[in-house]
């Protein structure tokens, strides 16, 4: 459990996780695990935004769910038992605005402090927070066509405008997924407005247009520079994530004569109850709970929690749970609850 807060009791904001998305783009993971809880670092990938928010004061949090939406909320509860949980399922994934227009009536009026599912990053949590104003989050990218963007004033952090995949972008400065709202009744406002309306971008309500339409009524927003910004969108990037997590939190392991006749290649994270005999894991390699792997080789990897691994040799590989892998490999990509005989 993260440390406490330090925020006053008159402190009126909420944190908005959206994590309804399906996660195609990481299958088959994802028909049987919500990315958010894919492990990396020791951690998973909403624990750590999680983590992040509580550590600067926020305590309660609604978190917007879908597929697998069952598997957040067991997470949530069990991890979480401090913070005030709300979870609102949204069925059909119309985009992020839409996911945010179920939120409405939790968030009553209060200050919004929304940040994707999929989105880790390295910033001053606590120093957004406490802006007066509200804050837009943006990492400067090679090429902005793929994502949000920010255009500013010359030299200030006003924002001017905000677009969703512009084809022709006036402005490098994407945006990262990390949004603190002060007029949460605005940004409803413009929701509804462009759900009733029809305004779709690329098929779906985004946030972006509804913040664009809060900036045309006169809402200020600034922005502030992530310093790291880790992928989690697909199977190259979330290991590479993994990774640089991984040196940023260091390794996580018992001592070495709990593996028996074993070589650990810092860093690695190993969850508890695992089994490893006669293996080589690292670097850069996470296990999750209750695995157990044998006469292997494991380097650049995620490996789920309750799998079985032997005479397995992995490199570069995302494993889901309650796998159970025997033979010999190179590179794999697999999802929960599979068993496959390489031998």
């Amino acid at each position: 459990m993260p440390g406490s807060g330090s925020l006053s009791k008159n402190f009126l904001m909420k944190a908005i996780i959206p994590v309804a998305g399906a996660g195609t783009k990481l299958r088959p993971h994802t028909y049987t695990q919500p990315k958010a809880l894919i492990p990396m670092a020791g951690k998973t990938i909403l624990s750590i935004i999680v983590d992040q928010l509580y550590e600067a004061g926020i305590t309660e949090f609604v978190f917007v769910v879908g597929y697998l939406g069952d598997k957040i909320q067991d997470y949530i509860t069990a991890r979480y038992p401090d913070i005030q949980a709300h979870f609102v399922y949204q069925y059909d994934r119309q985009g992020i605005g839409h996911a945010l227009e179920l939120t409405g009536h939790i968030i009553k009026g209060d200050e919004m402090f929304i940040v994707l599912g999929d989105t880790i990053c390295e910033y001053d949590v606590k120093s957004v927070i406490d802006s007066p104003t509200s804050m837009l989050g943006v990492k400067k990218v090679d090429d902005p066509r793929d994502f949000g963007v920010a255009e500013m004033n010359d030299g200030d952090s006003n924002v001017t405008h905000v677009v969703e995949k512009p084809q022709i972008p006036k402005s490098n400065m994407a945006l990262v997924g990390i949004y603190k709202i002060k007029e949460s009744g605005l940004l409803f406002e413009c929701i509804e407005n462009n759900i009733k309306h029809g305004l779709r971008t690329y098929g779906e309500y985004n946030i972006t247009d509804a913040i664009d339409c809060m900036i045309k009524k006169g809402a200020e927003f600034k922005t502030f520079r992530v310093q790291s910004w880790f992928d989690c969108g697909k199977k190259e990037t979330i290991l590479e994530s993994n990774a640089m997590l991984l040196k940023k939190f260091g390794s996580r392991v018992q001592t070495q004569e709990a593996y028996e006749n074993t070589v650990l290649i810092q860093p690695v994270s190993i969850g508890a109850g695992c089994i490893i005999k006669n293996s080589i894991i690292g670097p850069n390699v996470t296990i999750g709970e209750n695995t157990v792997v044998e006469s292997s080789i494991v380097k650049e990897s995620i490996i789920g929690s309750y799998s079985n691994l032997f005479d397995i040799v992995l490199d570069y590989s995302l494993i889901g749970s309650d796998t159970s892998i025997r033979g010999e490999s190179r590179t794999l990509n697999i999802g929960d609850n599979t068993n496959i005989d390489l031998g």
